[in-house]
C-alpha cells in the first residue's frame, strides 16, 4: 500500500510487512490510518485533535471484528466526537474502567442483537444461559477491560470441574438445574468470545481476551439403540405415565423423536402451526431449525401419534395445564432412562438411532442426510461404517452357502 491511498479490503490485503512498521493514510478520511507491523499484524487507527493537542486512538486489528469499512465507520465516529470538543480516547478509557463483566453481559444481550440480525433466537438464548449461569457467578464483578487469556482459561476450567453446577427454585419449573462439566465448558467460552468480540468492536475493551484459548471439546459419543432397547425405552415411558410420574405428552414426544430423527427442540417445542398432516410433514421456519427452514416427513405411525394428542392452543406437546412447551425435560428424561436401564442415554441418541436403523435398512447416506436435515454430506459420514453391517451379513450368508455350512 502506498503511503497515501484509500484504505479498502483490496489495499489492506495487498500490503505486506517490511523490516519496519508501515503506515498508510487514507486519502478520503483525514486521520484514518492502517499500520502494518513487521510481524504481519495490521491495525487500524485514527489521529485527531482536541484543542491544540494531537491525540491517537487505536481502533483494532484487521480481521474479526474489524474490516476496512467497519474501521472507517468507527474512525468517523471518533472524529465527530472530537469535533464536538470531547476526547474520544478519554471517553473510551472511562467506559472501559466502569464496565464490569455483568454489565457487559446485559449490554451485549440487548444491544448486540443489532450487530447480528441473522443470529437465531435459540442461539441468543444459549448465549444468555452460558453467560448468566456460568460466566457471571465466576467473573461477573471483574472489570471487563482487565480480563486476560488466563482469566478465560480459568473460567473454562472451573465450568469443566462443575463449580457452576447448581439447582435453584423457579416459579415456572419449581426446580431448575444448571449443569457444569466438559460438555458445556467449551460452549461457555464460545459464547463469551462472541460477546468479547462485539465489545472489542464497540470500543468497550481493547482486545478479545478469548483469542488463543483452546476450547474444551469432549470426545463425541455415538450411541445407537437396538430394537430391544428402543422397545424397553417406550415401555418405561408408558409405565411412568401410568404411575403419573411423567405426563403423556412427554412419552409421545419421545416416540416422535425416535420416529423422525428430529432434534430435541424441534419436537419438544413443536407447534400445531408447523404440522401439515394433509401432506404428512412438519415444516419448521428457519428460526426453529439449526440448519434453516426444514421439512420433516412423517410416517403413518407418526401422523397417528400426532393426531392422538389433545388439541391445545399452541404446542403439540404442552406442559401441564396445556400452556407453554414441556418443562423439566432433563429430569423427566433421567427418570425414563433409569427405568429403562439405559444409563447415560441422551435424547440426541434417538436421532443417531434413527440414522442407524435407516442405514441398516439399506438407505443411502444421501437419503439419511436428507431425512436428518443435514446440509453438509460430511455430517452424515459418521454413519458410513453402519452401511457395512447389512452388506457384511449378506456376504457372510453367501460364504456359508458356498462352503455348505450354516453360520455358527
Amino acid at each position: 500500500m502506498p503511503r497515501k491511498a484509500k484504505i479498502t479490503k483490496r489495499t489492506v490485503d495487498a500490503t505486506h510487512p517490511g523490516a519496519v512498521e508501515k503506515r498508510g493514510w487514507d486519502t478520503e478520511l483525514k486521520g484514518f490510518v492502517l499500520r502494518v507491523f513487521p510481524n504481519g499484524r495490521k491495525s487500524y487507527g485514527v489521529k485527531y485533535r482536541i484543542g491544540s493537542r494531537q491525540r491517537w486512538m487505536t481502533i483494532g486489528d484487521h480481521g474479526s471484528p474489524w474490516t476496512a469499512e467497519e474501521a472507517r465507520d468507527r474512525a468517523k465516529e471518533v472524529l465527530r466526537t472530537a469535533e464536538d470538543g470531547d476526547d474520544p480516547q478519554g471517553i473510551k478509557e472511562e467506559r472501559r474502567k466502569a464496565v464490569t463483566v455483568d454489565d457487559l453481559i446485559e449490554l451485549y444481550l440487548v444491544e448486540g442483537r443489532a450487530a447480528k440480525p441473522s443470529k437465531k433466537e435459540s442461539s441468543w438464548a444459549y448465549d444468555a444461559s452460558c453467560l448468566r449461569r456460568h460466566v457471571s457467578p465466576l467473573i461477573g464483578k471483574q472489570p471487563a477491560a482487565e480480563l486476560v487469556r488466563s482469566d478465560i482459561e480459568r473460567v473454562q476450567a472451573d465450568v469443566k470441574a462443575g463449580k457452576t453446577a447448581r439447582q435453584f427454585k423457579t416459579k415456572k419449573r419449581g426446580v431448575a438445574r444448571v449443569a457444569g462439566g466438559p460438555v458445556i465448558a467449551g460452549g461457555v467460552v464460545r459464547s463469551l468470545s462472541a460477546m468479547m468480540s462485539w465489545a472489542e468492536r464497540e470500543g468497550v475493551i481493547r482486545s478479545n481476551p478469548c483469542k488463543g484459548v483452546k476450547t474444551v471439546r469432549p470426545p463425541k459419543r455415538e450411541r445407537y439403540l437396538n430394537g430391544e432397547e428402543m422397545r424397553r425405552l417406550f415401555q418405561a415411558a408408558d409405565e411412568l405415565v401410568e404411575e403419573n410420574e411423567i405426563v403423556p405428552a412427554f412419552a409421545a414426544a419421545i416416540r416422535l423423536l425416535a420416529l423422525t430423527g428430529a432434534r430435541r427442540a424441534e419436537i419438544l417445542e413443536l407447534r400445531w402451526s408447523e404440522v401439515d398432516l394433509d401432506r404428512a410433514r412438519i415444516v419448521l421456519p428457519r428460526e426453529r431449525s439449526k440448519t434453516g427452514e426444514k421439512i420433516i416427513p412423517l410416517t403413518t405411525i407418526a401422523c397417528d401419534l400426532i393426531k392422538a394428542q389433545p388439541k391445545s392452543k399452541d404446542f403439540v406437546f404442552p406442559g401441564r395445564g396445556g400452556r407453554g412447551p414441556l418443562i423439566g425435560v432433563s429430569h423427566r428424561w433421567a427418570t425414563v432412562r433409569a427405568r429403562a436401564k439405559l444409563p447415560g442415554l441422551r435424547m440426541h441418541d434417538l436421532r443417531h438411532s434413527f440414522a442407524s436403523f435407516a442405514v441398516a435398512n439399506g438407505a443411502s447416506l444421501f437419503l439419511v442426510g436428507k431425512a436428518l436435515g443435514h446440509t453438509q454430506a460430511t455430517t452424515t459420514e459418521r454413519y458410513a461404517h453402519l452401511a457395512d453391517d447389512p452388506v457384511r451379513a449378506v456376504a457372510e450368508s453367501v460364504a456359508q452357502r458356498i462352503l455348505g455350512s450354516k453360520p455358527g
